[in-house]
């Protein structure tokens, strides 16, 4: 499966649980307590003040990290 921007993060974490780190480590803590509904890698990381070159780099990234898998 693709990595996209519109992928839900719950989603994300299914399929490639790695990008927990990776995304804690470029500042977006996508797991929290208590919250059922995480939204898309887009939102959250916008919600954390990131810009759409930021979103498509993480994208990018995330995509080669799971292609190593």
């Amino acid at each position: 499966m693709k990595i996209t921007k519109d992928l839900e993060i719950e989603d994300l974490v299914k399929i490639f649980p790695e990008a927990v780190s990776y995304l804690r480590i470029e500042g977006i803590r996508c797991l929290r307590c208590g919250e059922p509904i995480w939204g898309s890698l887009e939102a959250a990381a916008k919600e954390k003040g990131f810009e759409n070159k930021d979103v498509d780099r993480f994208v990018k990234e995330l995509n080669e990290l799971a292609a190593k898998k």
